[in-house]
């Protein structure tokens, strides 16, 4: 189906669920058959490029478990967000968007959608998908045992420290010694000029996790020139390597980026496209 860029997503093509994890409840769009992968979305929330991404995710045989955490679903990103959003995430009690906070507490709403979804999805596990503000969250999710291919795309956390990791000092050990026992890979994306997620952040992810860590940098001439205002006058920068700019080509390196991620979420929960 053609969507017209510029537009709200209605997200017609996916089933709204209520999704309650120790007592907090949360919507959730689901699309897809085969194993799980959470997709949890980019500031300022769940947009048509976040959701297009759901959609190749969801067409690769794949199920596709994507919350909604802050922002009006299917929302075109407009540079307003900034102040309706962005500034409300920042002090919310769910996340830890500052240096020093530790693992923002929504990962173990997270981590209990994983298991759901390993329950009604079966597979040899769960892939998690971050994006931007969520980005770190697929890495502290590796916490659950039935996340097994976690992708940690541009993360921007903390948002006030470019060499900071969001996550706390013991989860931090934990992930790193889950990774070293099972061996598990983290692959990884940003855009060499991105500001939001600078090489000093992968050079951090790197120190932590060692050769498990696949970091993966592309050029930011390469990215989308006109994305959704929000990217173009708040972001400022080349940042979201999958969604808002992406090249939609065959072959620009942004779209290579793209099936990469889809290959290693594939492999590792062994799916078959429809």
């Amino acid at each position: 189906m053609t969507r017209t860029r510029g537009q709200n997503d209605p997200l017609d093509d996916f089933v709204r669920r209520v999704v309650g994890v120790e007592g907090a409840d949360k919507t959730v769009y689901v699309a897809g058959s085969g194993p799980a992968v959470i997709l949890m979305p980019e500031m300022p929330g769940i947009s048509p490029d976040v959701a297009r991404f759901a959609r190749w995710v969801r067409d690769a045989g794949l199920t596709v478990y994507m919350p909604s955490l802050f922002g009006v679903d299917g929302a075109y990103p407009l540079a307003e967000a900034y102040e309706t959003v962005v500034r409300r995430a920042c002090v919310s009690a769910e996340f830890r968007a500052f240096a020093g906070g530790g693992t923002s507490p929504v990962v173990t709403w997270l981590r209990g959608l994983a298991r759901l979804a390993h329950a009604e999805r079966g597979g040899p596990g769960v892939g998690a998908v971050g994006l931007c503000f969520s980005g770190n969250f697929a890495l502290t999710m590796a916490l659950e045992p039935a996340v097994v291919a976690p992708v940690v795309n541009h993360p921007s956390l903390p948002l006030d420290d470019p060499c900071g990791l969001e996550i706390s000092d013991e989860d931090a050990a934990a992930v790193a010694e889950r990774v070293a026992r099972d061996g598990l890979k983290v692959l990884a994306y940003r855009f060499d000029n991105d500001r939001w997620c600078t090489g000093q952040r992968f050079a951090a992810y790197r120190a932590l996790l060692g050769s498990a860590f696949d970091g993966r940098v592309l050029e930011g001439e390469c990215a989308q020139t006109n994305p959704p205002p929000f990217f173009r006058d708040v972001v400022g920068c080349a940042h979201s390597v999958v969604t808002a700019h992406l090249v939609d080509q065959d072959g620009h390196p942004t779209v290579q980026a793209r099936n990469e991620i889809i290959a290693f979420l594939t492999e590792r929960l062994g799916a078959r496209p429809d």
